[in-house]
């Protein structure tokens, strides 16, 4: 992850952001196929043959790798930018230029944020190459790196945005300035939820109406909305063409109020049968219905806030002990901003543990929201949820037993064996009662 001093608002965002359908946690993406008369029965629980399991676990191994090593190194870089001395010069260039606050936070925030990420970006380059090399994704190099600059332009005007805010609010309040930044963020993290699939999205995809190609699965998936308890007219329902870049599959709701839109790839448009995207529909439909956004929203919130206290109790400490070396005058100097973000890099990666299983006690609960809403929609629905769970995870090369610690620190989703196992052994319908869906 890329960290600039948009760390807070991105991190809610990115959560909040619907997660590829059915994927497992990691960089990679799910994607499949869809059966064939010649393909046997489903299986009752995750395997891999034997040359694809080898493969499997090597790809899983190195993503495994390149987090830690990720998180790590991010962490290292800030640091090596506060002993070097960067951010100091950084500051000095910038008040050189300019003794206005707009005009410095527009030269020292974009070159604060582009030395880190420069310094990242092997890491990235890295990334990108696994997921070409195991066929996860399809995009070109100029492709790659032409996303990757729109996406530092957009970290430019949102990190420029908020330290503005950030350091108007310490030199006013230098005991509070983390409890009214945190009431500044706030509104800021929702008009980003709202806009997205407005402005960004169409940044890195193309986008156009379902019903001008595929009117039956709009037909379909209407059946689906109604019954879940929604109201998403066939004028918000977009085909996204993934194709160009990846080739992962995905259906997911983004947006809220006005902007609430229904997006299905032409990857799983084209692999899928009309019953499996139904599936993955209803368990993305799922996260709308049970409030997983309202309730994200709130923890992250919170998350964030409690981010904010120490990062303020952190600063002062770190200041104190070596600001003379840094030549950082005091938090309220622009030099200041990469031990801040020191600070939240740390406790960002200490927490993902906690982030994480939250996540994936949610997407369980989309699950079953997921079985239960096409129940009765499609005929049956655990064989076609199963079945799709077993091509997502072969594709995608899912390791059929992860590393339990891995899993406990990485997987924002249950593995794909549990998600088979409990597909399997749930039918509240004979004697039971569904969860969510009468």
């Amino acid at each position: 992850m890329k960290i600039c001093l948009a760390m807070a608002v991105v991190l809610a965002t990115t959560m909040l952001m619907p997660a590829p359908a059915l994927s497992q946690p990691g960089p990679s993406q799910a994607t499949a196929s869809a059966p064939t008369s010649e393909q046997k029965e489903t299986p009752r629980q995750y395997s891999l043959p034997p040359g694809k399991l080898e493969k499997a676990i090597e790809y899983s191994q190195a993503r495994y790798w390149l987090h830690f090593a990720g998180s790590v190194w991010g962490i290292a870089v800030l640091a090596l930018i506060l002993a070097s001395g960067v951010s100091a010069r950084l500051r000095d260039w910038a008040e050189a230029a300019s003794r206005r606050r707009f005009v410095q936070a527009l030269i020292f925030v974009p070159l604060l944020v582009l030395a880190n990420d420069i310094l990242e970006l092997p890491l990235g380059i890295y990334g990108q190459h696994l997921e070409l090399k195991f066929e996860q994704s399809v995009q070109s190099w100029p492709s790659w790196f032409w996303d990757w600059s729109k996406e530092e332009l957009l970290s430019f005007l949102l990190a420029i945005l908020l330290a503005l805010i950030l350091y108007a609010v310490i030199r006013r309040s230098a005991r509070r300035w983390w409890l009214y930044f945190w009431l500044s963020a706030l509104p800021i993290l929702f008009v980003v939820m709202f806009l997205e699939p407005y402005v960004i999205e169409p940044l890195f995809y193309k986008f156009e109406p379902l019903a001008a190609k595929h009117q039956a699965l709009v037909d379909e998936l209407e059946r689906v909305v109604a019954r879940g308890g929604l109201s998403i007219p066939p004028s918000r329902m977009f085909e996204m063409k993934a194709s160009e870049k990846l080739n992962s599959l995905n259906a997911y709701v983004s947006g809220f109020g006005a902007s609430k839109r229904v997006v299905v790839w032409d990857t799983t448009l084209d692999r899928l049968t009309t019953p499996e995207i139904l599936f993955v529909f209803g368990h993305e439909m799922g996260h709308y219905v049970l409030g997983h956004v309202r309730d994200t929203l709130i923890f992250l919130a919170l998350l964030v806030l409690a981010l904010l206290y120490i990062g303020y109790h952190g600063l002062n400490r770190m200041l104190r002990r070596w600001g003379a070396s840094w030549r950082i005058r005091d938090a309220a100097d622009w030099a200041s901003l990469p031990a801040l973000l020191l600070l939240f890099s740390i406790f960002s990666f200490l927490t993902e543990p906690l982030i994480n299983a939250y996540s994936r006690n949610q997407e369980h609960q989309a699950d079953v929201y997921g079985l239960e809403v096409v129940h009765g929609i499609i005929p049956n629905s655990r064989a076609v949820a199963m079945h799709s769970f077993q091509v997502l995870g072969e594709v995608d090369l899912d390791e059929p037993h992860p590393n339990r610690f891995i899993e406990f620190w990485m997987y924002s989703h249950p593995s794909t064996s549990e998600r088979m196992a409990f597909t399997d052994g749930y039918d509240p319908w004979s004697g039971g009662a569904p969860r969510y869906v009468k």
